[in-house]
């Protein structure tokens, strides 16, 4: 699950983290009264989107009086924000940040993720703050400071301090950076958080360490122990389709292919988009319907996936382990007649009651539905139909 900056923000101010103070608008004729409330000789007018790329789209704008802070407000909530990671029809802008400004001497980067390979998480930190750290991974690996430490040990004092200092930092800055790496660490121990970001850390030139961004995303699996952090969803900045999948126990992310994937198990979806481009077709989705799907689930399943005006074929590929085929069949025929196939359905069942699924489809006759032999043979089929 994502937060806002202005979320993330009050996480931080919570766990001790000095952060300058700050406003959230929902409506342009706040922003004036915001900016004077705030009481500072310049301020940072940023929308609240969950999607990156906000600056280089003039979505954060510096400005120094009440009537600039209106006008770039009233600008941002009036016209989607389009930039890389959003396509070209961009996202509404529901609420925007303004924050008090402050004179910036060095950006740093601080981040906490968990490590796959070594299976613990892992502090990074890096003198190049303000940027994509993707890209300075990319650039010059060597930018970026690590440490490794223990979820019930948590980060060490002297292990932050050697990473305050191998990014620069100095005296009471090494200090500083220390204790907020070290708050850092905690929070995302104790949130389960599988992100969490201040980019920029900055340094002003009086000395002190601030952050001025930050990005927060939390383990899905553990808001059942964190009630606040759930509290903090926008329902508004999520695909509708993915919310309706969840109250379904779907798995599904809408991305821009226009052949529909309805899969059982992860690895299978996975391997089910990557045979589909192979063969020259690009997936709309991932949508993984699990092994103990129901045929009101999977009905619920090509309910979204047929709503989506850009596909223009669907490939579902079973592998009946704990998801049974005539399941999968029933809910086939049970979708063709209640959702309505208007597109090209290809299926490929293998697995359990296959031979039963196989002759429920057959008596079903189906205009829309073809059955392929294997997976391959699917992959092919349903790329010939768009």
């Amino acid at each position: 699950m994502k937060v806002h900056e202005y979320q993330a923000r009050q996480l931080m101010q919570a766990a001790g983290i000095p952060v300058p103070p700050s406003e959230v608008i929902t409506r342009p004729d706040e922003a004036a009264g915001a900016f004077r409330r705030l009481d500072a000789r310049r301020v940072v007018v940023k929308a609240q989107v969950h999607a990156g790329g906000r600056g280089k789209a003039g979505y954060v704008k510096l400005v120094e009086s009440a009537e600039e802070a209106a006008a770039h407000a009233a600008r941002m909530f009036a016209n989607p924000m389009v930039s890389r990671q959003t396509g070209p029809r961009g996202v509404p802008v529901r609420k925007i940040l303004l924050a008090a400004a402050v004179d910036i001497e060095q950006e740093y980067y601080l981040g906490v993720v968990v490590d796959r390979a070594r299976r613990t998480p892992v502090m990074m930190a890096s003198a190049q703050g303000g940027v994509e750290i993707e890209e300075v991974a990319a650039r010059d690996p060597g930018a970026i400071r690590k440490a490794w430490f223990h979820p019930h040990l948590g980060l060490q004092r002297f292990q932050a301090q050697a990473l305050a200092a191998g990014i620069g930092l100095r005296g009471a800055q090494v200090r500083s950076a220390a204790d907020i790496m070290l708050k850092l660490a905690g929070l995302f121990v104790a949130k389960d958080c599988s992100l969490a970001e201040i980019n920029p850390l900055v340094r002003t030139p009086d000395g002190q360490m601030l952050a001025i961004d930050a990005k927060f995303n939390f383990d899905d699996n553990a808001l059942f122990r964190h009630p606040d952090i759930a509290a903090l969803f926008d329902p508004a900045e999520e695909n509708p389709a993915e919310l309706e999948a969840k109250q379904h126990n779907l798995s599904y992310i809408a991305l821009d292919g226009n052949i529909g994937c309805l899969v059982n198990g992860a690895g299978l979806a996975m391997a089910t988009m990557d045979i589909i481009k192979l063969h020259g077709g690009e997936p709309a989705n991932f949508l993984d319907v699990g092994g103990s799907v129901t045929p009101e689930g999977a009905v619920a399943a090509f309910r979204i996936i047929l709503a989506d005006p850009r596909v223009k074929a669907v490939l579902v590929n079973i592998f009946g382990g704990i998801a049974r085929c005539d399941v999968i069949a029933e809910a086939l025929i049970r979708a063709a007649q209640q959702v309505g196939f208007k597109v090209p359905v290809v299926v490929r069942l293998e697995g359990t009651h296959v031979a039963q699924a196989r002759e429920m489809l057959q008596k079903a006759n189906i205009p829309q539905l073809r059955t392929a032999t294997d997976l391959t043979d699917a992959a092919r089929q349903v790329c010939a139909c768009v």
